[in-house]
């Protein structure tokens, strides 16, 4: 149950850090604001959106990071590790043998020499 929920939580973080990412301009879109271009009046005012966008891709990097070594620690804890023949063995499992593997009789009528 813990395990479903963090996943879901992991792969809606992991939406969210692709999402912000894209959104972010890049270190070249500042220079063409500083002459004068339309995208520095932008809605989260003169500095723009670095600062914000900067900071919860941090916070969602973080959790995602969190959220990984969390799944990795769980999967860990559920498996056991067994093998075939130990779980033949510890069963007693009576495994079928095949006809074709048991030889058969001859049953020519050529004597076999020794």
């Amino acid at each position: 149950m813990l395990h479903n929920v963090l996943l879901v939580i992991h792969l809606l973080v992991a939406v969210g850090v692709v999402a912000l990412v894209l959104i972010q301009q890049g270190k070249g879109a500042d220079a063409g604001a500083a002459f004068g271009g339309g995208a520095s009046s932008t809605v989260f005012g003169s500095q723009g959106s670095a600062s914000f966008l900067t900071r919860a891709t941090g916070v969602l990097a973080t959790i995602f990071f969190i959220t990984s070594l969390s799944l990795a620690y769980l999967s860990i804890q559920n498996v056991e590790p067994t093998s075939v023949v130990d779980t033949v063995i510890e069963q007693k499992v009576d495994v079928p043998v095949a006809a074709e593997s048991i030889p058969a009789k001859s049953t020519s009528d050529v004597p076999v020499s020794d």
